[in-house]
C-alpha cells in the first residue's frame, strides 16, 4: 500500500475508513473460523462438530462481506490517486499486491492444501513429499484441494489478484474517468439521495446476478468468475466514486436509523425468497425476485455499515494505527492458522464449545505473535506480507499502510 492517508486537503483524517477496513477484516477472520463448523457448507477441512444454527449468522454477513471490502478498497484508491499518477499507482499496486500473493501461494497457503488433500484421501505422504508435487504445477487427483486441477492454489488470497486486476483496470481507465463524461457520471452517483441512493445502484448488480449467477458459479480463479466480477468491480468503482464526498457521507449518517430498519427488512425478504421459492425454483420471475432481493439486501447492509461507521468510528482510536498496520499480515496468515489448528484439534475430541473457542484463540494468537515478533521485526519479511520496508517504530508512529487502501480483503 501507499503511505498516503485517507485525508482531504483542509479536512481531518477519515479515521472511520481506516477503522472499517480493520473491522471488515476482523469479520473475515471470524467468518472463516465459522466455515469450519457450519453444517452442509463445503470448506477446505471440516470439524465433526458442525451446527445448523450457524447458517443464519453466516447468511447474515455472506451476501455483503466481500462487496464491502471491495468498496472500501475503491475508497482507498480515491485517496491514493491524489498523490500519484496512474503509472505510479499501477507500479505500487504490482509491488504491494503481487509480491505477497506469490509469497503466500509458495509458503503460507500450501499447508491448507496439504491438510485438505489428506482429509479428502487424495494424498498420503508427508508435507515435504506434498511440496515436491505442489511445485511441479501439475494437476492432482480430482478434488484433492481447491485449485488442484492446475496443481497450485491461492485459496483465501484470491482477493489480491482480483484487487490487482481492478486497480490496473482503473489506472488504464483514468483518462476516461477524468473526462467530462466520467466526471458527470461520478457527480451523478455522488448526488444520489434517499430512495435513489438505496435503489438505483442495486439495479446493475441485480441484473448481473439474474443474468450471470446461474451460468458462472463462483470459482475465485480470476479467469472464469464472471458473476463475481460483475458484482465486485462495480462495488470497487462505487467506492472510488464515493471517496470523501462530504454530502454523500452526511446523507448516510443522516439515514443511519432508517437504514437499520431497512437492513432488517431486506434480510427478512432475502431469507424468505431463499428458503421459500429459492433461487432454483425454475421460475424466471422467482429467480429475478431473488436476484433483486439478494442485491438490495447486500447494498443496504453496506450503506448501514458505512453510515454507522462514519457516525461512531471517525475518531483517532489509540489502537487504530497499529491495527491498520497489522491487518495485511493478519489477512495473509489467518486462514492457514485456522485450518491447521482446526485440523489437529479436531482429532482431540474436545467438544463443540472448547474446540471452536480454541480455534479462534489460536488463530488470533498466531496472527498476533507472527506479525509482531517476526514480520514487523524482519525487514526482508515486511514486503512479503504487504508492509512497507520501514523501521517498525516509525511505522507505528504514523498511520499504517495496507492493501486495502488501494483496495484489498
Amino acid at each position: 500500500m501507499s503511505s498516503t492517508s485517507p485525508t482531504v486537503p483542509g479536512q481531518p483524517r477519515r479515521h472511520d475508513i481506516d477503522a472499517l477496513r480493520v473491522l471488515a477484516f476482523a469479520l473475515l477472520i471470524l467468518y472463516h473460523s465459522g466455515m469450519f463448523y457450519v453444517a452442509d457448507w463445503g470448506w477446505h477441512v471440516k470439524s465433526a462438530y458442525t451446527a445448523d444454527w450457524l447458517k443464519w449468522p453466516m447468511l447474515a454477513v455472506n451476501p455483503w462481506r466481500m462487496s464491502l471490502l471491495f468498496l472500501i478498497s475503491g475508497l482507498a484508491v480515491n485517496f491514493l490517486l491524489r498523490g500519484t499518477g496512474g503509472a505510479g499507482f499501477a507500479r505500487d499496486r504490482l509491488k504491494r499486491l503481487l509480491l505477497p500473493l506469490a509469497f503466500g501461494m509458495a509458503v503460507v497457503v500450501p499447508p491448507q492444501a496439504y491438510l485438505q488433500a489428506l482429509s479428502n484421501g487424495a494424498f498420503e505422504g508427508n508435507y515435504a513429499q506434498f511440496l515436491l508435487h505442489y511445485f511441479t504445477f501439475q494437476s492432482w487427483p480430482a478434488g484433492a484441494f481447491d485449485g488442484s486441477d492446475i496443481g497450485i492454489t491461492w485459496n483465501h488470497l484470491w482477493y489480491l489478484p482480483y484487487l490487482l486486476a481492478y486497480s490496473l483496470l482503473l489506472a488504464a481507465l483514468l483518462p476516461l474517468l477524468d473526462s467530462r463524461v466520467g466526471h458527470a457520471l461520478r457527480n451523478w452517483f455522488r448526488g444520489l439521495r434517499g430512495l435513489r441512493l438505496w435503489l438505483l445502484p442495486v439495479l446493475p448488480l441485480a441484473a448481473a446476478t439474474w443474468l450471470l449467477a446461474g451460468r458462472f458459479p463462483a470459482t475465485h480463479d480470476l479467469i472464469h468468475d464472471w458473476h463475481n466480477h460483475a458484482i465486485y468491480l462495480p462495488m470497487f468503482l462505487f467506492g472510488y466514486w464515493i471517496g470523501a464526498d462530504a454530502g454523500l457521507w452526511a446523507e448516510l449518517r443522516r439515514r443511519r436509523w432508517w437504514l437499520l430498519g431497512a437492513a432488517a427488512a431486506t434480510f427478512a425478504a432475502f431469507l424468505a425468497l431463499l428458503v421459500g421459492t429459492g433461487p432454483d425454483s425454475g421460475s424466471e420471475l422467482a429467480w429475478a425476485a431473488y436476484a433483486f432481493a439478494r442485491r438490495l439486501n447486500s447494498w443496504t447492509w453496506i450503506l448501514l455499515v458505512m453510515a454507522w461507521g462514519h457516525h461512531l468510528l471517525n475518531r483517532p482510536f489509540r489502537w487504530l494505527p497499529y491495527a491498520s498496520q497489522a491487518v495485511y499480515p493478519w489477512y495473509v496468515l489467518h486462514q492457514t492458522i485456522t485450518v491447521v489448528a482446526g485440523y489437529w484439534l479436531a482429532q482431540l475430541s474436545l467438544g463443540p464449545v472448547a474446540e471452536p473457542l480454541l480455534v479462534i484463540a489460536i488463530t488470533v494468537a498466531g496472527c498476533l505473535l507472527i506479525t509482531e515478533y517476526l514480520v514487523r521485526r524482519v525487514r526482508l519479511l515486511r514486503p512479503l506480507f504487504g508492509m512497507k520496508a520501514a523501521a517498525p517504530a516509525a511505522v507505528v508512529r504514523r498511520c499504517p499502510d495496507i492493501p486495502l487502501r488501494a483496495g484489498h480483503p
